[in-house]
């Protein structure tokens, strides 16, 4: 009979630094404010932590001094002293840091113990839904790539910008446009009268092309598709998703388009010699282009976002 070790191992935590925080924030009147740039209440380990951070955020918000005397008031009023370890752990925290002059260290250390338990978290909640029965594996999937993201971005956040800062960001990248020859300043679409009128494309666009049907919606998105991908300065990767028309359609239109072939020569195989030439060509200038095609049938917004995830980690660039 093989015997079972059931091991339990403790979530990553450091009581010495959050007492070393709520210490400072006894000491000084401005570490509060400090340590509120990278912690909140949750991000406390032990629950007594977490009513103590939430009381010094409360005498702050007020415009209270975050003394003994002022935070065990607080706590009496919220019945919560007891919970804390009484009026003696106030005192013992208060003698936990010499200065406070490092709170910020140690705030950046609870931070960075509570992300870890986050995604300690997250990774059990996932493999727990993975033991479910579920016929949508695709749904479960992108759930925890989002579940995963959001931890990332938890721990990602940008610090305020002065508009003098941005102003001067917004100015270097003026005089960068500025000794640009074309007006272009976006990546190209290979459609000149266009681009003039756009500026190309830029980040953090979406751009909805619509009309008709039968209209040119495809011949024209494969174009541009095709226009960054091959011959732009920039070539970066390109993902398309096609509801109704099968990949290898879409790759003869390309080559096609590229080529200058005729189509109906192209399906039925009767191409001349200058055009078996240009196939040839079209085919290797197209080959070295990074376009990614799926033709997933009826595939869902979340299949789409999930497979960008990834195509944009494996190729660092898509455009």
């Amino acid at each position: 009979m093989d015997n079972e070790l059931e091991v339990t191992r403790t979530p990553p935590r450091n009581l010495a630094a959050e007492q070393a925080v709520l210490g400072a924030a006894l000491l000084a009147s401005d570490a509060i404010v400090e340590a509120m740039e990278y912690l909140t209440p949750d991000d406390f380990y032990t629950r007594a932590h977490q009513i103590l951070f939430e009381a010094m955020l409360t005498l702050n918000e007020h415009d209270r001094p975050i003394d003994v005397v002022n935070l065990q008031n607080e706590l009496e009023r919220t019945k919560q002293l007891d919970n804390v370890g009484g009026v003696q752990y106030l005192a013992e925290l208060a003698g936990a840091v010499p200065t406070a002059a490092n709170v910020a260290y140690y705030a950046k250390i609870v931070s960075d113990k509570a992300t870890a338990r986050r995604l300690i978290e997250t990774a059990t909640k996932i493999a727990s839904q993975g033991y479910e029965d579920t016929d949508d594996v695709t749904d479960m999937l992108d759930e925890a790539e989002r579940s995963i993201l959001n931890v990332a971005e938890s721990n990602n956040q940008t610090d305020l910008q002065s508009i003098g800062d941005l102003l001067h960001t917004s100015s270097d990248h003026l005089l960068e446009l500025s000794q640009q020859k074309s007006d272009v300043t976006g990546l190209p679409m290979g459609y000149p009268l266009l681009d003039k009128m756009t500026t190309g494309l830029h980040e953090d666009e979406l751009i909805i092309l619509a009309a008709r049907p039968a209209m040119g919606k495809t011949a024209f998105v494969l174009n541009i598709a095709q226009n960054i991908a091959a011959h732009s300065n920039e070539r970066p990767a390109v993902a398309m998703f096609s509801l109704e028309m099968g990949a290898e359609s879409l790759v003869n239109r390309m080559l096609c388009a590229e080529g200058n072939i005729n189509a109906n020569h192209l399906r039925t195989g009767n191409m001349n010699e200058d055009e078996w030439q240009q196939y040839w060509v079209a085919s290797q200038t197209l080959s070295e282009a990074q376009i990614y095609i799926d033709d997933t049938p009826g595939i869902k917004v979340a299949e789409i976002r999930a497979k960008c995830r990834r195509l944009a980690k494996r190729t660092g660039q898509l455009g």
